[in-house]
């Protein structure tokens, strides 16, 4: 009924089936991963009016812990979850810490079949959200802003500047330009960088 696929790896199609309702894949080398997408086979969908919520489960010294990372229904047979962020520290703080070697751990992923009533209701972790082409304009624009303010930080004028053959300097109407040329080609095409 489900598939979980984490880049870089074989698909995982092999679901322990814990009841009727609730179904677990254990990760093995959870360390290394970071993002995960859970499907449906195709195979058997989910009752009408039924999804599965999908949760996450990372080795912690303080127990189990699940979090909730989004759902899947028949309208929605997959979904692609960033876990990078969700996995715990698991070193400890005890002087021997540091001389134990590196184990990999055994994450799970928990399916939880309930109604879509109940799971409309249900609030997923925001830190196990993918990236959006949103967040990623945010990003360029503070990081362009930043850059400008900083190189504007240190504009002088002519008469200001004192003459140094070693030193190039660039027209701060050259950075304007710059910085407009950018954001114009960011509202057109947020991706335009990759061509």
């Amino acid at each position: 009924m489900f598939g979980l696929l984490i880049p870089g790896r074989l698909v995982q199609s092999e679901v322990q089936q814990i009841n009727e309702t609730h179904f677990v894949f254990n990760v093995e080398d959870a360390d290394s991963i970071n993002h995960i997408a859970i499907f449906l086979t195709g195979q058997t969908p989910f009752p009408d009016g039924y999804g599965g919520a999908v949760y996450f489960s990372f080795p912690n010294p303080t127990g189990q812990q699940w979090i909730l990372l989004g759902v899947i229904a028949n309208q929605k047979p997959s979904a692609i979850f960033k876990v990078t962020n969700l996995k715990s520290a698991t070193d400890s703080t005890n002087p021997f810490g540091q001389c134990i070697p590196h184990m990999s751990h055994m994450a799970q992923i928990g399916i939880s079949i309930e109604t879509l009533e109940e799971l409309s209701q249900q609030t997923p972790s925001p830190q196990a959200a993918v990236s959006t082409a949103e967040t990623f304009v945010e990003y360029s624009r503070k990081m362009l802003e930043n850059f400008f303010n900083f190189a504007t930080s240190f504009t002088q004028t002519q008469a200001q500047m004192s003459p140094n053959p070693t030193e190039t300097y660039v027209p701060l109407s050259t950075v304007q330009t710059w910085y407009q040329n950018f954001e114009r080609r960011l509202q057109q095409n947020t991706f335009f960088w990759r061509s």
